[in-house]
């Protein structure tokens, strides 16, 4: 492994969980700091609030992500449906974030542990 600032990002529409190695030179060094779950908006009186909502509410989960990730060089991007397509977008247009290398993965519903498993995997390979 590289010595990078490395993390792993599994994340849907709710919930996220981060493992990072920003010390470590080992795949072993992996460790889960976080998990971030975002808000729902519930009952709006309009569309358009609804969705300036559910805009303003997936930023704010972003958000909350990128502060886990702080001084990341390459980051490993997994999760359910197109959540990470989005997240990855709005990482990369964040001034801190630019230049972080981005790898994106597919993936069901994992546990914190096999979240640690898959990131450790991809890192080690």
């Amino acid at each position: 492994m590289q010595n990078k600032k490395s993390a792993g990002v599994w994340l849907d529409q709710t919930q996220a969980f981060i493992a990072i190695n920003h010390d470590g030179r080992e795949v072993s060094d992996f460790h889960l700091v976080d998990s971030v779950t975002a808000v729902i908006q519930q009952g709006n009186s309009n569309e358009n609030t609804g969705n300036n909502a559910e805009i303003t509410n997936r930023h704010k989960f972003f958000k909350n992500i990128l502060e886990k990730l702080t001084n990341t060089e390459e980051l490993f991007l997994t999760g359910t449906g197109t959540i990470q397509e989005e997240f990855k977008s709005y990482l990369l247009e964040t001034a801190p974030f630019k230049n972080t290398k981005v790898t994106l993965g597919t993936s069901q519903q994992m546990s914190e542990e096999q979240v640690l498993e898959e990131v450790k995997k991809h890192f080690g390979s």
